[in-house]
């Protein structure tokens, strides 16, 4: 459904900027109440889940993932000549996943259109008056509206004073290529760089991982950095700890490029991809409104997302606050029912304490809660219990190369509150989704040792820890 053609009205209750997650889910939220709601988006419905992570990427991991199940046939006897032979196809796999995001983008309108929100494609901005102006294609449209919403989410980051560097691709620019590349160097320790180290690994790929520091995934519990950073060198991913890249230059003849480290390696690979953060997107004249930025531009918003502007809210990555697809959407509807919906929700406001998250590495890792850094600076080493365990699963029984699973509990005070939870193995997504909704309500190493374990499972291990 396009928005060519179609009439708006000049004015709105509620005009949302960017056509993401949380922006969406707002909109729609706010018209379920009556309001009149434009969306603008200046590229595809959807933001970045849908189109250049999340959604994308899990459709890859799953291709990875199955890439490695090829693999293990032959452990469990299963007669595997052919199969195990069996070579991923890039060039057929990309046209099926990029199809199945544009189904996505346009159910994503027709959901809009049957809530009743106006919505246009184009770049908004605010004028000095104050005023939302869109440039479209083909013309410019003028809105005002009661109270808007910047949405506008964020972009990957490149480094801007390294000689080559735009020679790289980002996270973006991976889901565009054609053909995966055969060699690869990876630049970041995030969850990004991880999730695509592993995913390349898979399929065949031979990755380099830069990282600065000596482990993947520093904003993440020990437990899971050190876990995933052994088994990822463990399985063949280079690793290169305590690094950085120096310069990139191209081979005119090849088109190889020459990675220099600042440790003198040189590595010549088929290409780079820079994974070493992302930044809001928030240049849309926002100094014309009054709206101001913190010192990493992002947008400031208090806790109900009222930025310093009256009427204009924020929320999602260009506010930087825990930036996670469902946050978004939670706090996205939590903001339309306070503003649009009945007197119960006069007062209603996301929760951003104690939110589940996963890094779809291989294998997974989850994590809910405080570190065990985070917990001993709050409560104190006296006052916490760590409970853990380190296994292997019964699926690799069978198994010659052995994927490791890592559980650590988190207790504080005297009745042993839980206040962390960090799993790495093979299906921590679905595990957490459940014990994160425990924890959410206060749970206990008591109520978790209530449950009686599902037998043989690898998540029984959480509720028998000693």
């Amino acid at each position: 459904m396009s928005s060519t053609n179609k009439t708006y009205l000049d004015h709105y209750n509620y005009l949302v900027i960017g056509g993401g997650s949380g922006g969406v889910a707002s909109s729609r939220r706010a018209a379920s109440y009556g309001a009149k709601v434009l969306l603008i988006e200046a590229s595809k419905m959807g933001g970045t889940c849908v189109n250049a992570g999340c959604v994308p990427k899990k459709v890859m991991w799953y291709a990875s993932d199955l890439a490695e199940k090829i693999k293990q046939l032959q452990g469990y006897c299963f007669n595997a000549e052919n199969v195990s032979d069996a070579t991923f196809n890039y060039s057929a796999f990309k046209p099926k996943k990029d199809a199945y995001i544009q189904r996505l983008n346009q159910i994503y309108e027709r959901n809009l259109a049957k809530e009743k929100v106006d919505f246009i494609y184009g770049y908004a901005t605010f004028d000095k008056g104050g005023k939302v102006v869109v440039k479209t294609h083909t013309d410019s449209k003028t809105f005002t509206a009661d109270r808007i919403l910047i949405a506008t989410g964020g972009s990957p980051v490149h480094p801007p004073d390294i000689p080559g560097a735009e020679l790289g691709i980002d996270s973006d620019g991976f889901f565009k290529l054609e053909k995966l590349p055969s060699k690869v160097v990876i630049v970041g320790a995030g969850y990004i760089a991880v999730e695509l180290a592993g995913v390349l690994h898979n399929l065949g790929s031979e990755v380099e991982l830069i990282i600065r520091g000596s482990t993947v995934l520093r904003k993440f519990d020990e437990s899971i950095q050190n876990t995933i950073t052994d088994y990822y060198i463990k399985k063949g991913i280079n690793i290169h700890k305590n690094s950085q890249v120096k310069s990139i230059e191209k081979n005119v003849e090849s088109g190889s490029l020459s990675v220099s480290l600042d440790n003198g390696k040189v590595l010549e690979v088929d290409g780079l991809i820079w994974s070493i953060g992302r930044r809001s997107l928030s240049g849309i004249g926002l100094d014309n409104v009054g709206v101001e930025l913190n010192d990493l531009g992002q947008v400031k918003a208090d806790e109900y997302q009222q930025t310093t502007a009256k009427n204009i809210y924020s929320l999602g990555d260009v506010v930087g606050k825990v930036e996670l697809t469902p946050v978004a959407i939670a706090t996205g509807r939590k903001l339309a029912n306070r503003l649009f919906g009945p007197e119960k929700f006069k007062n209603q406001k996301q929760d951003f304490e104690n939110v589940p998250s996963v890094v779809f590495s291989h294998p997974e890792a989850g994590s809910i809660g405080l570190t065990e850094k985070e917990a001993i600076e709050k409560y104190g080493q006296q006052n916490i219990k760590i409970y853990k365990s380190r296994f292997t699963s019964m699926y690799y029984a069978m198994l010659e190369e052995k994927s490791p699973t890592s559980y650590k509990l988190i207790c504080a005070g005297e009745n042993e509150k839980v206040v962390g939870l960090h799993i790495v193995g093979d299906s921590s997504a679905e595990i957490l989704q459940g014990f994160g909704v425990a924890i959410k309500m206060g749970a206990t190493k008591a109520d978790f040792d209530s449950c009686v374990a599902i037998h043989p499972t690898s998540a029984e291990e959480l509720v028998t820890l000693v």
